[in-house]
């Protein structure tokens, strides 16, 4: 625990948590709030990306495996940051997974995988930290949504619900915690440059005839990807400042806007590049190679409980690992 126990009530940072900070968005927020001095907890189903991601802030972070899944694991680790440094400032709920083809040819699998990743993860998160900051009169929630949680989202239908779910709740909850000095804000991202854009659907779940060319749907329907280190410095930028919705970059905001004014604007726009989608599917150019298409299934990895580690040690899932599931 670098340093935790040293610091007084008047010096101690400021502290923050980021699920899914192994990779893209989440890296890019753990990364830029330790750059505005933030002591930042990294976690990750894969406790080595959240260990590199550690490594890039620099001696002042801390990192574990955290499967957001396991309510009993995110609550450990929101208390074990209490217990050390006194409060928790900042969370950010970002963790999540793309699941997209045609809802005919999902099963319920990938919808209860989607659900208890994308929207039970983060009501994990919101209900183990949310009363501490209650508590203490201040604190911020960053739950990280979509720009399909503001629109249409057709060949990622249990994204778009999952999506939109966070987009409710952390505004309903938003206007509850103003009056205990607790922020949340949801952020919108529209492309951003991040390895979500080119990622299949969960190996261990049955595959699907066909899915999108993830990179060039989401382009096609708000522009090219945003540099994410861009986005999470705009984001936080906006949080900062009290934003309680935040779309970036620019065109996804305009996708945004033509779905609250111009409706049928929209649906026609969507449609469009859904049909071309399907043209592209059946050409063979869109999503994997037909010959490639395969129900393949596999055990899930097996996550691990977060335990609180040995003193003087930066690594929160260092002991006594439980295997969950």
């Amino acid at each position: 625990m670098t340093g935790l126990g040293r610091h007084s009530a008047a010096s101690a940072p400021r502290t923050a948590l980021v699920t899914g900070a192994g990779s893209g968005i989440g890296r890019a927020l753990a990364c830029e709030l330790g750059r505005r001095g933030f002591l930042v907890t990294a976690t990750d189903i894969d406790g080595s990306s959240a260990e590199a991601t550690a490594a890039l802030i620099g001696p002042f972070s801390r990192h574990a495996s955290l499967d957001v899944r396991d309510a009993e694991a995110v609550a450990a680790c929101v208390r074990h940051i209490v217990e050390e440094s006194g409060h928790l400032d900042m969370l950010v709920n970002n963790a999540g997974i793309p699941i997209s083809g045609e809802v005919q040819d999902l099963t319920l699998a990938h919808w209860d995988r989607i659900i208890d990743i994308n929207l039970r993860g983060v009501v994990h998160g919101v209900a183990a930290a949310y009363p501490a900051m209650q508590r203490r009169g201040s604190g911020t929630i960053v739950n990280v949504s979509s720009i399909a949680g503001l629109s249409l989202g057709p060949l990622g239908t249990p994204y778009a619900a999952t999506k939109h779910a966070v987009v409710g709740l952390s505004l309903s909850l938003r206007a509850e915690a103003v009056a205990y000095g607790v922020n949340v804000s949801v952020l919108c991202p529209g492309a951003v440059e991040t390895p979500i854009l080119d990622r299949d659907n969960p190996s261990d779940l049955p595959s699907v005839p066909w899915r999108p060319d993830n990179r060039s749907y989401l382009t096609r329907l708000c522009g090219a990807p945003m540099p994410v280190d861009v986005f999470a410095r705009q984001a936080l930028d906006a949080v900062e400042r009290g934003e309680g919705v935040v779309v970036r970059p620019f065109l996804a905001r305009v996708a945004w806007w033509t779905q609250r004014f111009m409706p049928v604007l929209a649906r026609m726009r969507v449609r469009m590049v859904l049909a071309e989608q399907r043209a592209a599917a059946a050409n063979g150019t869109s999503g994997p190679p037909p010959t490639a298409l395969r129900a393949t299934r596999s055990d899930p990895p097996r996550e691990s409980r977060l335990i609180p580690p040995p003193e003087g040690t930066n690594d929160l899932t260092g002991v006594g690992r439980q295997a969950v599931g």
